[in-house]
């Protein structure tokens, strides 16, 4: 408060001038206060309504359903490559070989090789269910209060945390194969020949293809998962089940 000797002045002058005005205005600054400073109480308290059972549960139900919908969306063909949102681009230390060949009217080369990419991201995704589902399986008592009374993605985070070191091991081999089998390496090449070659002074994502695309779907899996998370928390309807109405419902401002 900017004048909180202002606030003083006015509840003394109601004290002499009206005493039993002061009843009246200190309840009101009670309400003020709780409303400014009590939303942590409040989901405190809300949150003190469910049992450990219901709000693990919960959670988990949460978790299940960001994954299967990530999963879901981006496992399949144009998952990446029609999603603006996770759409792998093209890496930016090719960022001047892709200005060349479009300069050279051979953007079929460039998008050629941008969709091989993403194509590639599509068929590694559905790897990641079996991740995930480990980590809802480990989720402890303790990690869904700091789940449930924390940000819009705070259960994404909770995923990165406990999933990305292996998603990574995982996925990373599928991309390899999955690059090779669809063309990316062809791609590549054929690209950085029309473009004029220059390789040896690539360095970064363009000379590990692999890390770069594993990582760039690891990204947008990940988005997907915070998308959903914040439709739970923040859209009723998007509580598909009682559970989720009851322990989402509970924090809701």
């Amino acid at each position: 408060m900017k004048h909180p000797g202002l606030l003083t002045n006015l509840v003394l002058l109601l004290a002499v001038f009206a005493p039993g005005a002061t009843a009246g205005l200190s309840d009101y600054l009670d309400k003020l206060g709780g409303s400014v400073g009590g939303t942590d109480a409040g989901k405190n308290a809300a949150m003190s309504s469910l049992t450990d059972q219901e709000m693990v549960a919960g959670l988990k139900q949460a978790l299940v359903k960001g994954a299967g919908y990530a999963v879901e969306t981006l496992g399949r063909e144009g998952g990446f490559l029609d999603n603006a949102r996770v759409r792998i681009p093209m890496p930016k230390s090719l960022a001047w070989v892709e200005k060349s060949l479009r300069a050279l009217h051979q953007d079929e080369l460039a998008d050629e090789f941008v969709a091989s990419m993403n194509h590639a991201a599509e068929q590694a995704v559905p790897e990641a269910a079996a991740v995930f589902r480990d980590a809802v399986e480990a989720m402890t008592v303790q990690d869904a209060r700091n789940i449930l009374s924390g940000p819009d993605d705070a259960a994404t985070q909770y995923f990165r945390t406990h999933t990305e070191s292996t998603l990574t091991e995982k996925m990373r081999p599928i991309v390899a194969r999955t690059m090779a089998n669809t063309g990316v390496t062809a791609s590549y090449k054929n690209m950085m020949s029309s473009a004029g070659g220059f390789s040896g002074l690539l360095s970064g994502d363009a000379t590990d293809l692999d890390g770069y695309v594993t990582r760039e779907t690891l990204d947008g899996l990940f988005v997907m998962v915070a998308r959903e998370e914040k439709q739970i928390r923040t859209n009723p309807v998007a509580r598909s089940t009682e559970l989720l109405k009851k322990v989402f419902g509970s924090v809701s401002p």
